[in-house]
């Protein structure tokens, strides 16, 4: 006899888009930053009195309130987006590399020993070349570890790289104590080594050298056979394997051009920007690196404004503190900054995927026929 059989469906179904004009992707993110302001605006209301216009006006004004704040943001900018250039290759061929902190690190010691041993025995431009030589190289033996690791013996790259970045911290450190005999830890200002100004400005020679790195990085990744094979081993290294490529080789290749560019960035906080070195140096860049360019998609220009996005709103969370000093703290700066970013990343996933709402029958469910035999 036939008998009706009650199925019940899931409400809500999702599933992976084909594509999505650029249009459209742009809109929802557009509208994933409007929801962002509307909520901050009533948690402000509802936690502070405060109003959130002058809120938004003040993380505005942490940026472009004055010359010296911009000149600032674009330093702050170049350094993250060096770094987030850098550890994409690596990202983009699935290695997860996150060790970009250590790596850069490994780069600010190299210019640092550089100055403290022969800073003072060789001309300015001679020790330019010098350090830079050095930083590359220190970068690039630090990423290439772990690629050689990972290429020879299938090890774990998250945890190898994370490591050596305590590695390089705890070098670092060691290496101040013995350059600071009086043990207070703090190096000072380093006057040689020091990078020449540009149209009078300290950072102009930085955020050139960022540029060209962007672009170098750009067409390395979307025209040179490197950037195909690093694509193909992304995909599938069996897919790779099968075309003849040698894996191993392309991700010790693919490290050492990350370390280099980590590297370079060493050499640039210590020669163009800080002049010292500290184990705070980076400061936590080489993490907020992954999140930049993985917004980006791995798409070295658009990291110029995923870059911008978190550089602005980190000011902004300061410039609150400052200037709402004892009815808004920090820590409240640095909620508006987390929920604007929860769904500036939120909406990726309305982007990569769509949801379908099932549409209701009177029963609520799908009802499906099916034959069943009865025995006597």
């Amino acid at each position: 006899m036939e008998k009706e059989k009650i199925t019940r469906e899931p409400l809500f179904h999702i599933s992976k888009r084909d594509n999505i004009s650029w249009k459209k992707a742009c809109l929802i993110r557009v509208g994933a930053v409007f929801c962002a302001l509307l909520l901050s605006s009533i948690i402000t209301i509802a936690l502070t009195g405060q109003n959130p216009v002058e809120i938004f006006s003040s993380i505005i004004s942490g940026s472009f309130s004055t010359t010296t704040k911009f000149w600032l943001l674009l330093r702050e900018l170049s350094i993250l987006l060096a770094i987030s250039v850098a550890v994409t290759p690596a990202f983009k061929m699935k290695f997860w590399n996150i060790g970009a902190e250590g790596q850069v690190m490994v780069g600010c010691l190299a210019s640092g020993c550089c100055i403290i041993y022969i800073g003072s025995s060789v001309p300015n431009a001679v020790l330019l070349i010098i350090m830079s030589i050095a930083s590359i190289l220190a970068g690039m033996v630090w990423a290439v570890i772990p690629a050689i690791f990972k290429a020879k013996f299938n090890t774990n790259e998250t945890l190898f790289t994370l490591m050596m970045n305590y590695i390089a911290t705890y070098l670092t450190l060691f290496f101040i104590d013995k350059w600071v005999p009086s043990g207070s830890g703090t190096l000072g200002i380093l006057e040689e080594g020091k990078f020449p100004l540009l149209f009078g400005n300290e950072y102009v020679f930085t955020i050139l050298i960022v540029l060209a790195i962007t672009s170098f990085m750009f067409v390395y990744l979307r025209y040179s056979k490197h950037g195909y094979e690093i694509s193909v081993v992304g995909e599938s290294v069996n897919t790779a394997k099968y075309a003849g490529m040698n894996v191993s080789k392309i991700i010790i290749r693919t490290l050492m051009v990350s370390g280099a560019i980590c590297g370079i960035t060493g050499l640039l906080l210590v020669g163009a920007i800080n002049h010292t070195v500290t184990d705070s140096l980076v400061g936590g860049q080489g993490f907020t690196a992954i999140l930049v360019s993985w917004l980006a998609k791995f798409n070295p220009f658009y990291m110029i404004l995923t870059a911008f996005l978190v550089v602005f709103f980190k000011r902004g969370a300061n410039q609150l503190a400052t200037d709402f000093s004892g009815k808004i703290t920090s820590d409240f700066g640095e909620i508006i900054v987390g929920i604007i970013f929860l769904f500036i990343i939120g909406c990726e996933f309305f982007i990569s995927y769509v949801v379908k709402i099932r549409k209701k029958d009177k029963n609520n469910a799908s009802i499906e026929t099916e034959n069943v035999k009865e025995e006597n």
